[in-house]
């Protein structure tokens, strides 16, 4: 490794990708290492649905979302090579409801009450649908991978590294490494994912109040149609997403287990993940509910007040955690990093440059 880095990026998914190509945006000369324990996009981001919609919970979220929708259609508009894929979108709520959705929504997502839904969705008394723009999915290890394969000329990743250690002072972040000598960078993002309670910060992230909570996406064996699109059940937080490049459709629901470890976590399917989705299907898509019979199982940080983290952990602001974006880590991903940039050059020492490394 030639010279000291000016920033250490510690998490190869696709926010610590972003997070290394925002720092590269705002300054092309930046010095600018990321690190991971295993290969790029291999963590939570292997596992991500993938799927973005135009919406947020409160105006922060609302906010973020704004801002990654802007960046994903430039994004897919410069690089239609990238696995960012436009799919329609129908919104399922309560009727009484109506005020609330659109408040949550986007104006993007262009809202307009429908009576005809898609084939094999019904709509219990009381419940109307909306159908919506803005919505896409993505492959998200692959784009992951493919922004990583971008950074490559300029950034140096080390898959494979643990860190294990991280201390701050006046001379900058030591990052003690499994590979052996120790990396002392100028400023450091902790970007992990779940693994929140790694040993090397979980000292420094525990006042974060951030938890980590099971996901469970269910596979539906049923090969969806060019024309179908994500149906989202509002209330529920599910939704129903045709993975048309697996030929299947996938079924997320929120699962209420919490306080897992995401290197201890069952990742198959059990029984009570599949009699939980299956209520909920018969409900509204009671052709799917038999054939619900596998899919995917991990688990992502969670924030206290359900808004995405971007903090010092240091009072000289070398140390800076980004994350905890409660399931919505692809979706909020790029409004995230435009953060955590903005929040080092206001916090932390200016950067190595490229020049100054060598």
């Amino acid at each position: 490794m030639a010279g000291r880095p000016g920033t250490v990026v510690v998490g190869a998914g696709i926010l610590g990708c972003l997070v290394a190509r925002e720092i590269l945006a705002t300054d092309s000369r930046a010095s600018v290492t990321v690190i991971d324990r295993d290969l790029i996009g291999s963590g939570a981001s292997r596992r991500s649905a993938g799927l973005h919609f135009p919406r947020g919970a409160n105006p922060a979220v609302r906010a973020l979302t704004t801002e990654s929708q802007r960046y994903y259609a430039d994004l897919a508009e410069r690089r239609p090579d990238l696995p960012i894929h436009p799919i329609g979108m129908t919104v399922v709520a309560r009727e009484s409801t109506e005020a609330k959705v659109r408040r949550t929504y986007l104006p993007e997502a262009n809202l307009r009450r429908v009576t005809r839904v898609p084939d094999g969705v019904a709509l219990p008394k009381g419940t109307v649908a909306w159908a919506g723009d803005g919505c896409q999915y993505a492959d998200v290890p692959t784009l992951t991978q493919a922004l990583a394969a971008e950074l490559r000329p300029t950034v140096e990743f080390l898959e494979g590294v643990t860190v294990t250690g991280v201390s701050s002072s006046v001379d900058g972040v030591r990052l003690s490494l499994s590979t052996g000598p120790p990396l002392i960078a100028e400023r450091v993002v902790l970007a992990p994912g779940p693994w929140l309670a790694a040993r090397a910060w979980r000292d420094l992230v525990a006042p974060l109040g951030a938890r980590v909570k099971k996901i469970v996406a269910l596979h539906i064996e049923q090969a969806p149609t060019e024309q179908d699109g994500a149906i989202v059940f509002q209330e529920e937080d599910a939704f129903l997403l045709p993975y048309r490049r697996r030929g299947h459709w996938l079924f997320s629901y929120t699962c209420s287990e919490w306080d897992v470890d995401p290197d201890t976590v069952e990742p198959g399917v059990n029984p009570a993940h599949l009699a939980e989705a299956r209520e909920l299907l018969r409900r509204y898509a009671p052709r799917l509910a038999d054939r619900c019979v596998s899919g995917r199982v991990f688990c992502d940080a969670y924030a206290p007040d359900a808004v995405p983290l971007v903090r010092a952990l240091t009072d000289d602001g070398r140390l800076v955690f980004a994350g905890a974006a409660n399931g919505s880590g692809y979706r909020l991903a790029p409004a995230v990093a435009a953060e955590t940039v903005r929040l080092l050059s206001t916090q932390a020492p200016t950067p190595t440059s490229r020049k100054d490394t060598k």
